[in-house]
């Protein structure tokens, strides 16, 4: 685990200071060791740099870049099947100087080639520079836990694991790219491809991405995707067979997970998904293992649950209750961790749970995706509920002056501000289409905000991007499952594992997602939906799987997670924030708001008016965020 940075330059202009500074601006995500080379091609200058956390092969050897023959790269994440590749390798009469997964990455690339990343069980961003075919190609893993970021402008590419290192680049051009703000204010995250600057991207996961040194051509090829499985025929095989392979799997992925030469727990926060990690892992280990709980004095504490749960299964539980005044001063920092605007306020209780991890281990597993993987969340079952209301609608409202009313209904400024006539017109819009495609439309209407409202927060008209709720549904056997691929795709990459990278490694904590197996994801993709979602709660085979652990009536309670109070909090406590980053001169600074009709909705929020209160944290985050990195 680590931050890895570097670039390409066809001018040959940049540095080795400059690299040495986009390595360092990392440094929380790797402490340990750092490096960083130059390789100079005919028609470029090549950068390769990394800021190291020590987890596997804590020697020199894992120095980074590493090489081997042609090959050089860095390497961000984990391959945990490594050993079996390399007995592979071996077996094919390759010798290994290190312990360490980076050269099994090497040598696999230098046997297979691209189709290398086939083989690889982890979570990964990787640059090899490949001297023989005059290239360098970039991995990111398949369900997007580790991030990559690049920019390619004036003959220079950058890249990085965060966008703080491209910006250290003196050519790094800072221009707000001003189509993915309502996108933003929709979703409270800048969905990949795209980021918050022109010419600067975040890699697909599931992707690679090849650079041709002699024409400068870069070119993207997507090598996996989950919805390819869903659209595969269900298994065919009995709920109890299922199960068990299901459990299987899930042993074999939590397994792996486990494998580091530094300590390494589990944040257990009480839920299905935390206590399914622990009470698989605890059940096969002699060893009491480490467990991380924080509770609040304000919000959902799960604090107890995650104790009781913990004390069944005998786990080393450390718990914290943490101060109101602890949780808001991570505020100020999250502008440096989370350095493109991003809204979802639970990575303040993710990063105060990593530091608290961090005082006894380098490694967390953090139990994220249940929801996605086996349907788990409340939006399936009230999409659900809007489909079933839907098909019994007569057939005289499915006509052609129903489609107009919805064409004015969702694009008419003075109606669309209302949360019913967003709701009607989402409905209206979908009436012809056939089930999967209204349910991809309808759960893209359920999670965004009305377009008129939206519309009316900027100065500028904004041409947006494609939402990254828009699927292919062609295929698909359950509109629900379209949902869920949709969440894989998006929700989970995008603000999910975004939120667990940045808070773990904000701690020098490495972060690992137990349930993200690729192997688990796969399977539970062809899993028939009644065996994830019974008509009555979701994730019917993940909870089956853990009553076999934990006593039913001790799980059954009511979904909570990490929530704080937020918007009391900025009416109160916090409320200098918003006067100081949303007030009229603030708000002007960047000439991309209406401020009129903002300064009313902050007046509107301080008496507890407002309908989308989240606004207003998106704005916050979004201000605080143009005043560390744009200004």
């Amino acid at each position: 685990m680590c931050g890895i940075a570097g670039f390409i330059d066809f001018k040959s202009n940049t540095s080795k200071e400059t690299l040495h500074q986009m390595v360092n601006s990392m440094q929380h995500r790797g402490p340990d060791d750092s490096g960083g080379e130059l390789f100079e091609e005919k028609n470029a200058l090549i950068g390769f740099g990394q800021a190291r956390l020590s987890i596997i092969d804590l020697s020199s050897a894992g120095h980074q870049p590493m090489h081997f023959k042609h090959l050089s790269i860095v390497f961000n994440g984990e391959i945990y099947n490594y050993k079996e590749i390399k007995s592979e390798l071996q077996g094919k009469g390759r010798g290994f100087i290190t312990q360490t997964d980076t050269e099994v990455i090497l040598q696999s690339f230098d046997e297979w080639g691209l189709k290398c990343v086939d083989r690889f069980i982890g979570m990964f961003a990787f640059v090899i520079y490949d001297r023989k075919n005059n290239k360098i190609v970039a991995f990111r893993d398949r369900a997007g836990v580790k991030p990559f970021y690049y920019y390619y402008l004036n003959n220079l590419l950058l890249f990085g694991s965060e966008l703080k290192a491209l910006m250290t680049h003196s050519k790094f051009e800072k221009v707000i790219d001003e189509a993915v703000l309502p996108n933003y204010f929709h979703y409270g995250y800048i969905a990949a491809p795209h980021t918050i600057f022109k010419h600067t991207c975040k890699l697909m996961p599931g992707h690679y991405l090849e650079v041709d040194l002699a024409t400068q051509k870069v070119n993207i090829t997507k090598y996996w995707d989950l919805r390819s499985y869903y659209l595969k025929p269900k298994l065919n095989l009995d709920y109890q067979e299922i199960k068990e392979e299901v459990k299987a799997l899930m042993q074999s992925s939590f397994d792996y997970r486990m494998v580091a030469d530094v300590p390494v727990g589990v944040f257990l926060s009480g839920g299905y998904d935390s206590t399914a990690v622990t009470a698989l892992l605890q059940s096969k280990s002699s060893r009491a293992l480490k467990t991380f709980t924080i509770g609040f004095e304000e919000g959902n504490n799960e604090a107890p649950y995650a104790k009781e749960t913990a004390q069944f299964l005998g786990t080393d539980h450390t718990e914290y209750l943490c101060s109101t005044k602890e949780a808001q001063e991570i505020i100020p920092t999250l502008p440096f961790f989370f350095d493109e605007p991003f809204g979802d306020s639970s990575g303040i209780p993710t990063i105060l749970v990593s530091k608290l991890a961090k005082q006894q281990v380098t490694v967390a597993l953090s139990a994220d995706a249940g929801d996605e993987i086996f349907g788990g969340y409340l939006s399936y079952f009230k999409l659900n509920s809007f489909l079933k209301k839907i098909e019994k609608l007569p057939s005289p409202l499915k006509s052609t002056w129903t489609k107009k009313l919805a064409s004015f209904t969702m694009n008419n400024d003075l109606v669309n501000c209302s949360k019913f006539t967003h709701q009607l017109g989402s409905v209206l819009d979908v009436l012809n289409q056939d089930e999967y495609s209204q349910a991809a439309d309808l759960f893209r209407y359920m999670s965004e905000k009305p377009k008129g409202y939206v519309d009316k927060l900027f100065k500028i008209k904004c041409n947006t991007y494609p939402s990254s709720f828009i699927i292919d549904a062609n295929g698909f056997q359950n509109p629900l499952e379209v949902a869920m691929c949709i969440d894989f795709n998006s929700y989970l990459p995008n603000d999910i594992l975004t939120k667990v990278d940045r808070a773990t490694m904000s701690v020098s904590l490495e972060g690992r997602e137990p349930l993200l197996d690729h192997r688990l994801a796969a399977y539970a993709a062809q899993i028939p939906l009644e065996y994830k979602i019974d008509g009555v709660s979701g994730k019917k085979i993940l909870k089956d799987i853990v009553h076999d652990y934990v006593p039913k009536a001790m799980m059954d309670r009511p979904k909570t997670g990490f929530s704080l109070p937020i918007y009391s909090w900025l009416r109160g406590d916090l409320s200098y924030l918003v006067d100081e980053y949303l007030s009229e001169e603030a708000l002007n600074a960047s000439g991309l708001f209406n401020v009129t009709f903002l300064l009313k909705e902050v007046e509107k929020f301080k008496q507890n008016k407002l309908h989308y209160s989240p606004v207003i944290w998106y704005l916050l985050m979004f201000q605080m965020w143009y005043k560390k990195w744009a200004l």
